[in-house]
């Protein structure tokens, strides 16, 4: 065993460098034992910290080990079994027995790549997706903190701008590319004509399991502000926010109809280009319902100047008749 003043130098290395998964599960005393009988080959002299130094560079800043460590939620306890099951063997076999620093070497170094293989085998998570939510499922186990790395993403997601026509159906689903857990809970709230993210301005419209909010036919009185907020009991996992803004018929279908009538108008399915403006492009071609509509204006204008012509023909015809007749007769 390590003498009072010895244990203390062993405690002051070990917690003077940054932490690993070594110094998060092996207790300080079996670190004691274990190099207790370190022996400096070139000096034949018993050095404790040289062991303590070898245990740090093999195991504290390996980066093969600490990336090994990166386990999924509860696996912790898992990490702790394997790296005792490759110390505590060394501790019973070296304490109070004097080993050169080469047999330490060795024997130190195979326990380091058998924990970094067993390690490796334990499941992963799929880690944290940017932009927000909070995801435990995601949450990796940090050799170097010893404890799970949080996703330090807000709860508020981004506004999502939907566009829609009066009369349509809207459709908005509470999706997330991370884990939900069975216990969810959904509440959707509704912000009247506003484009906002500030709770206190939202009334809750229905709350339940159900992702998918639906609007049969769109109307003005829709416009606004609609947020889903999953819940896993009394927590709040993440926030989603949709802004809908409704186009009404009546300007919609006015639009359409001056499309039409400029394409009607200039040749070639151009625009006039505006005073110091780029050079006008070309349209997109007119759909088969509006090509059928102007073709039967166009058709309804030539039939009008033919009636229009042909009334007119018998007046001239008249009129030549009278001059051409006879003055005796």
């Amino acid at each position: 065993m390590c003498s009072s003043a010895l244990r203390l130098v062993c405690v002051s290395l070990l917690f003077g460098t940054s932490l690993s998964c070594y110094q998060c599960f092996v207790d300080v005393q079996d670190s004691s034992r274990l190099c207790s009988g370190h022996i400096l080959t070139e000096h034949n002299i018993r050095n404790v910290g040289a062991c303590f130094r070898k245990l740090d560079h093999m195991f504290n800043h390996n980066e093969r080990v600490i990336e090994a460590g990166r386990v999924g939620k509860g696996y912790d306890k898992r990490l702790k079994e394997l790296l005792d099951a490759e110390i505590l063997p060394l501790v019973e076999e070296f304490e109070n027995k004097l080993n050169d620093d080469t047999v330490y070497e060795e024997r130190l170094q195979t326990a380091a790549d058998n924990f970094i293989a067993a390690a490796s085998k334990l499941p992963r998570v799929s880690g944290c997706f940017p932009p927000c939510g909070f995801q435990s499922e995601g949450a990796e186990y940090n050799c170097v903190t010893c404890q799970y790395d949080k996703c330090e993403f807000p709860l508020d997601c981004p506004v999502q701008e939907i566009k829609v026509m009066e009369n349509s159906r809207s459709r908005m689903r509470c999706d997330v590319p991370f884990h939900l857990p069975n216990d969810m809970e959904v509440i959707w709230r509704f912000a009247e004509e506003v484009k906002t993210q500030l709770m206190d301005q939202f009334k809750e419209v229905t709350s339940g399991v159900d992702r998918l909010y639906s609007i049969p036919s769109t109307s003005l009185q829709h416009q606004g502000t609609y947020l889903c907020e999953i819940y896993s009991g009394q927590r709040s996992i993440v926030r989603l926010y949709f802004y809908i803004s409704v186009t009404p018929q009546v300007v919609a279908g006015h639009t359409e109809l001056q499309e039409m009538f400029d394409l009607s108008l200039l040749p070639g399915g151009r625009l006039l280009p505006a005073p110091g403006g780029p050079p006008p492009r070309r349209l997109l071609l007119l759909s088969p319902l509006h090509m059928a509509c102007l073709t039967a204006l166009l058709l309804l204008l030539f039939l009008s100047l033919g009636a229009l012509h042909l009334s007119m023909v018998p007046e001239q015809t008249s009129l030549m008749d009278v001059k051409n007749q006879d003055p005796e007769s």
